[in-house]
């Protein structure tokens, strides 16, 4: 069955028009899902009995599973949900003055293997479908009623390369951004990649309108291959060629993300360099204290704050991230792994 929360508004309208019904009938169930969160076909009361039979015998409205929670003393909320096969992903909302962003998944596990991220502990096992991104997003505006409150922001950074999954990431957006869907606007939702450099281009000329983040953590290409294997393929003067790209074909701007690790790379000289290596694109760095993983040996910096400031002093814009959850398993991944050892 075809779960019409994996559904663009466009591919719901060729399907309605293939089951004989007029193209409106698409705006109409969207209605119908997204603003009234109804999750039977029999409760669409300008829906046809006919239609709904039809409706019952091919599409279904599943939502996700939690299979656990935890919730940090700040109000973050951290879920492990499971899919239709079985599998665990994560999903995370994060609480901040100018709205609630929900930090997405796109894949069961991750195949990039960067050497800092708890999420690379378990290999890719498969893409998510649209509907089980969406589906996350719905998750926690489930668990967000209570408050009388939804999800404004979001951010697909959770665990799996999100332009390895290209196409179901980018239905997703759609979905998500319509104002037919769940209406949340493009300037608040934020697509975090390695750098798989052909997929920048093409991101670009989509014309979404959607952030693009570039997880990039170190400024040479020596360190880079030891933290992000991804960079052996895609070294860093072809990822800034991408960018430049993309600045031209979107008139967007960037966001570098910079994990600090303690004397990996977050020196007075790792500052410069990195400032050096981003000036020819329009950018700026979102440093990020790092969530220690026991498995991986690396170690939280300290000098964040020193860091930020050598940067603006050579004219580069950046901010350090706010954290979230720390009394909770708070790094990308550390919750289904330790799921996953305890299964």
């Amino acid at each position: 069955m075809i779960n019409l929360f994996g559904l663009t508004l466009e591919k719901l309208e060729e399907l309605v028009v293939l089951d004989n019904q007029n193209k409106f009938r698409a705006k109409q169930l969207y209605k119908w899902i997204y603003e009234k969160e109804v999750t039977s076909f029999s409760l669409m009361s300008d829906i046809s009995k006919k239609y709904i039979e039809v409706l019952n015998e091919k599409y279904c409205l599943d939502k996700l599973e939690i299979a656990s929670k935890q919730v940090s003393k700040d109000g973050t909320i951290k879920v492990l949900a499971r899919l239709k096969d079985g599998s665990t992903v994560e999903t995370v909302l994060m609480r901040y003055n100018y709205g609630l962003a929900a930090c997405i998944s796109s894949q069961v596990g991750c195949n990039m293997s960067c050497a800092f991220c708890a999420s690379g502990l378990l290999k890719k096992k498969r893409n998510l479908e649209t509907c089980e991104m969406v589906g996350q997003v719905l998750l926690l505006n489930d668990l967000l009623k209570d408050e009388g409150k939804r999800v404004t922001h979001v951010v697909v950074m959770g665990t799996g390369e999100p332009f390895d999954n290209f196409d179901n990431v980018v239905d997703f957006i759609k979905i998500i951004n319509s104002q037919y869907g769940l209406a949340i606007g493009a300037r608040h939702i934020t697509v975090s990649t390695c750098g798989i450099v052909p997929k920048i281009r093409e991101y670009g000329k989509l014309n979404l309108q959607v952030n693009l983040a570039i997880s990039l953590h170190a400024s040479n290409d020596e360190l880079r291959n030891k933290l992000m294997p991804i960079n052996k393929a895609y070294p860093l003067h072809k990822l800034i060629e991408a960018i430049k790209d993309y600045n031209v074909a979107s008139s967007r701007r960037v966001t570098f993300e910079y994990i600090l690790l303690k004397d990996v790379n977050d020196r007075k000289e790792d500052a410069i360099a990195l400032a050096k290596l981003i000036k020819p694109v329009f950018a700026y760095v979102n440093l990020i204290p790092y969530n220690e993983v026991d498995e991986n040996g690396f170690h939280r910096s300290k000098r964040a704050k020193e860091f930020m400031d050598q940067l603006m002093k050579l004219g580069v814009n950046a901010t350090i991230r706010k954290e979230f959850g720390s009394d909770i398993d708070a790094a990308c991944g550390q919750l289904r792994a330790k799921s996953e050892k305890v299964l």
